[in-house]
């Protein structure tokens, strides 16, 4: 792949010469046709899995069903006999539906969790077959006006160990979508360096789009049908992502020796978390993540799912299947799909490839949200995304695997409607319980119609009920425990069980917030507000106190009266509901220590929440934090100031900018009206003053006027 020399400027003075090229391989373009929300589905292609391979997935598939049928037939009969009165009110058959909902729900991930569980004891290894690699792996990075020194941390650390073990096999993709100026020139001063480097080894190439259409999707489409056709296959990885070359290998590897798999996905480990928040979602995610991990993996057979991120992808399989409809409509329902990734899973699945989730790929890594305000605006995305889904639930070709992927997305977020429903259904037979008077003989009979509650039963309903959410759990710290080794890397059997029942209460508590906030969400979707598309928050998300409280403020109020509520009818119901109410009434102070670094120091001095990567971390993350502390923080500046005052920047981004020879004028306002304070400005501090966002990002997108703001900045 050859480079294009497009520009040369000599610095006045000095004799070194800034080569500004451009930052792109040849093109190799790969048709994507558009598909339709029903079309034809097709079996697999190009084999079949071993016998051995094919038994265990539907043994795993019946035993998750089975679990799933029986505890639901216990809970649900269970539930019915402790509201069967002689006469069942309008209200209790209400209660009745709703509980099965739920109750069905975290039966089903109780047995994915109980089948990965028995996965994780199985003493034999079910590794995946590996041959070399015959082709070149492209690794993509979409990116989204993020942090640059992260990723070109990130990029530097794995482009070094690829170097050392994989030399031209890969090549990094830097796909940006940034669409604010300062974000720009940001991501460019600290990309300038690392692009166009090692070009036979492994280089790195950098493309920013002028226009995000279809977001992510779109990002990763428009690089398949230019570039695609060079690489038969794809990383894809998110801007916090780290992968080890060994962890790359083996994706390519595998992939190499599957001809029938489309994608492969790893089970990513959260590292770095430095708040409150951020490690309780790391150590429950490294402790009982490979618990549910390996459950998924165990039923989803050839038909698993794409999280996104940290997947490997077969080029011309996501070429031939993966663009996706455009919904009838406006959005939040209609449009282009948010959540793409689980319905290029789906249309994967549905062209006759297979999708697999390899949780045994080490050195797979990811960051999560720092805090419990980021993950609430996260959700807000995602649940619209999830939503839209509605529309491929029912769709022609897809396989049942898919639909319950589909479906268990779309339970993330309706879930928390039905236990909030289950709850105000519940007050709402209490109260009617304790002030309307009960008619014993409101039918002419000789004996009256007592109200009968089973109590003894409710209560060991409940604790079944407990049982099933936090088993699942216990399973992770049990598997920890046995595991010596392990145990060990967790900070020992003390630190691990204490670590396990600090993560279950505080995920106890978190938890009522983020179902009143789902619930919120998910009305406003339904009452047509689209989320726009905001990039995710990669600091530490540290609030105030005035900031927790205007975010809580609601969510204080309805748990105080639910509370008193519950206490004026009587004080056992007060008690049964508190583990409800205490995490919304003290949702201020736990929002506000969930963020911020200063939260979570305390943690870690004693070792709670310790996960193995922070003791013994992989070479990957050690070399990303080398990377990372020798590159200098940059300077705050505007976008033209940075661009004018650094030559070889600005003819670096000249000789980015894709070509207008040869396509017609079009009439575009912030161009017009940028080029007019540029002609009209006295000095560049005043013209970035008077420029609005859409014409400064109007002026950087033109050769022309860079020209003519470079004359104004002397």
């Amino acid at each position: 792949m050859s480079r294009l020399n497009i520009h040369q400027l000599t610095k006045s003075g000095d004799d070194a010469q800034f080569h500004a090229e451009r930052a792109l391989p040849k093109e190799s373009p790969l048709d994507m046709p558009r598909h339709q929300v029903y079309e034809q589905g097709f079996p697999i292609r190009n084999g079949r899995p071993t016998l051995a391979r094919f038994i265990y997935t539907l043994f795993s598939r019946l035993f998750v069903f089975a679990v799933t049928a029986a505890l639901s037939v216990y809970g649900i009969a269970e539930m019915y006999g402790v509201l069967s009165t002689n006469k069942i009110t309008h209200l209790q058959w209400l209660f009745l539906v709703l509980f099965s909902i739920n109750f069905i729900w975290i039966a089903f991930a109780f047995a994915q969790a109980s089948i990965g569980f028995l996965a994780c004891l199985t003493p034999w290894s079910t590794r995946q077959r590996e041959v070399e690699v015959p082709f070149k792996t492209a690794i993509l990075l979409p990116i989204y006006n993020e942090d640059p020194r992260r990723i070109r941390a990130g990029i530097q650390a794995m482009q070094a160990d690829l170097l050392a073990k994989a030399p031209g096999k890969y090549a990094f993709f830097i796909l940006s979508d940034t669409n604010r100026a300062d974000a720009w020139i940001a991501e460019e001063h600290a990309f300038l360096d690392v692009i166009n480097q090692e070009e036979q080894g492994c280089p790195v190439y950098y493309r920013r789009r002028s226009h995000n259409t279809e977001r992510k999707a779109g990002n990763v489409a428009d690089w398949v049908q230019r570039w695609g056709g060079a690489y038969e296959a794809m990383i894809v990885l998110d801007a916090d992502s780290t992968m080890s070359a060994a962890c790359m290998q083996a994706l390519s590897r595998r992939l190499a020796t599957a001809p029938e798999v489309g994608l492969i996905q790893t089970l990513p480990t959260i590292v770095h978390a430095n708040t409150l928040y951020g490690r309780l979602q790391q150590y429950a995610n490294q402790c009982f993540g490979p618990i549910y991990g390996e459950g998924l993996s165990a039923w989803h057979g050839l038909s698993s799912n794409f999280w996104g991120h940290n997947a490997i992808i077969r080029t011309k399989a996501f070429a031939g299947s993966c663009c996706l409809p455009i919904l009838p409509g406006k959005p939040p329902f209609g449009g282009h799909v948010l959540s793409h990734d689980f319905i290029e899973a789906g249309l994967l699945r549905r062209a006759g490839w297979g999708v697999r989730f390899d949780t045994d790929i080490k050195a797979s890594f990811e960051e999560a949200p720092p805090s419990l305000t980021d993950v609430m605006i996260r959700d807000r995305r995602w649940c619209q995304g999830n939503l839209q889904h509605i529309s491929f639930l029912f769709a022609q070709g897809f396989v049942l695997p898919t639909r319950l992927h589909l479906f268990s997305g779309l339970m993330s977020y309706l879930s928390a409607v039905f236990w909030l429903a289950l709850i105000i259904v519940g007050l709402a037979i209490a109260i009617q319980a304790s002030v309307v008077r009960p008619e014993y003989f409101a039918n002419p009979s000789l004996f009256p119609d007592w109200p009968v509650f089973d109590a003894e039963r409710a209560l060991r309903l409940f604790v079944v009920a407990m049982g099933i959410v936090l088993t699942p759990k216990a399973f992770g710290w049990l598997i920890g425990l046995v595991n010596i080794p392990r145990c060990l890397h967790f900070g020992g059997p003390i630190l691990l069980t204490l670590s396990t029942v600090f993560e279950m209460l505080m995920s106890a508590l978190y938890a009522p917030i983020l179902m009143v906030s789902q619930f919120g969400v998910v009305i406003s979707v339904f009452r047509g507000k689209d989320s726009g598309w905001r990039p995710q928050s990669r600091k530490d998300g540290g609030l105030s106190w005035k900031s927790a409280a205007r975010a809580h403020c609601s969510h204080t109020v309805f748990g105080v009266i639910i509370a008193a509520i519950a206490l004026l009818i009587s004080n056992e119901l007060f008690y049964w509901l508190l583990p409800i109410t205490a995490g919304l009434m003290l949702s201020i102070p736990l929002s506000w220590l969930s963020g911020g670094a200063r939260s979570a120091k305390l943690f870690k001095k004693i070792g709670l929440l310790r996960v193995p990567e922070e003791k013994y971390p992989d070479h990957i993350l050690v070399e990303l934090q080398h990377k990372l502390a020798a590159i200098p923080a940059q300077e705050r500046a505007l976008a033209l100031s940075r661009l004018v005052n650094n030559p070889p920047l600005c003819a670096w981004h000249i000789a980015q900018l894709p070509s207008a020879a040869g396509l017609a004028p079009v009439f575009h306002a912030p161009t017009v009206t940028g080029e007019w304070k540029v002609r009209h400005a006295d000095s560049l501090a005043q013209l970035e003053t008077w420029l609005e966002p859409a014409e400064t990002m109007a002026l950087l997108s033109s050769a022309d006027c860079i020209e003519q703001i470079k004359k104004i900045g002397k």
